[in-house]
């Protein structure tokens, strides 16, 4: 009896733990999406939200929370239920695909196409504004959205140089800023020889395009390194906890659980480590957005002047 005692608190220890850290989780993000405080605090949320991968919503959170209380239950570790719900969260992201990046790549593809589409086409004499025009509708599927948004704008009577900038805005990629900018120049100045410019823009694009694929192929042998490690790590400590649960007894301790907790926090350093090496620099925007505390330092007319 003493020895099922002793099996038994542990795991309703970590039971408790476990249910209690993933409600905890899932209230902080219910709370956190809900949240309706001043602007400055808003902004700063905001900021915060930014900063998180974007395939963290709600629905993987619980998921990663339910998981987490699973593995505390199962091995009567509290550490072990952080671990996984930490896991769970970002190890998807990690060892995937790097979506992130291959539409990057396509995007830049995309626009240089479409550089090389408006110079073909004002090669044939024709404006920038109908250049833009006949070129929305056949433009690359990865910059679709952008451009007909900005050959609506254009139909719709809107100055091409402003058109032009909030196409930037929406495109947000440095390289576009380059184009756009060029675009804006010859829209506003009447710039000459605006053909063999977006000639060697779009040959500067495809140069960067060559680059970042040289680096993915270099970087998916990384991940797939990684992958298996993962893998075989992940696939050794459920055959132990399933097939051989008392090789890992010096585990249920606290000195054990602080053992525990160090070598995750390794694995965790390890794998922000690769994702920062991984990392590729984007250059400065030259067409950054206005920010909202600007729009909002800008002075209103209330309407007091008529």
């Amino acid at each position: 009896m003493s020895e099922i005692g002793t099996v038994t608190e542990p795991a309703a220890l970590a039971v408790v733990l476990g249910t209690a850290f993933g409600l905890g989780l899932v209230l902080v993000i219910r709370g956190s999406l809900q949240y309706t405080a001043t602007d400055h605090g808003q902004r700063r949320w905001q900021r915060f939200r930014a900063r998180l991968p974007s395939v963290w919503n709600r629905r993987r959170v619980v998921l990663a929370a339910a998981a987490g209380v699973t593995a505390g239950a199962l091995t009567a570790w509290p550490v072990a239920a952080v671990l996984t719900t930490a896991g769970t969260l970002t190890l998807p992201g990690l060892l995937g695909p790097d979506r992130q990046a291959a539409r990057r790549t396509e995007r830049m593809e995309a626009l240089a196409t479409w550089t090389e589409m408006l110079r073909d086409t004002l090669s044939a004499a024709a404006g920038l504004e109908q250049a833009i025009l006949a070129t929305a509708d056949i433009a690359p599927a990865a910059l679709g959205r952008e451009m007909q948004h900005l050959a609506t704008a254009v139909r719709a009577g809107q100055p091409l140089s402003s058109a032009l900038r909030d196409f930037a805005e929406e495109a947000e990629d440095p390289l576009a800023d380059v184009v756009t900018a060029a675009l804006v120049m010859a829209a506003e100045k009447q710039a000459s020889q605006l053909a063999a410019l977006l000639g060697e823009l779009a040959e500067s694009v495809r140069e960067q395009v060559a680059m970042r694929q040289r680096i993915d192929a270099g970087r998916a042998s990384i991940r797939t390194g990684v992958r298996v490690t993962v893998l075989v790590t992940l696939a050794m400590v459920v055959g132990l906890v399933v097939f051989n649960r008392p090789y890992l007894d010096p585990f249920d301790s606290l000195t054990g659980q602080a053992v525990l907790g160090v070598v995750g926090a390794l694995f965790a350093l390890s794998f922000v480590w690769l994702t920062v090496i991984g990392r590729i620099d984007e250059p400065v925007r030259l067409m950054a957005p206005v920010s909202s505390a600007d729009t909002s330092a800008a002075p209103r007319n209330t309407g007091g002047n008529r």
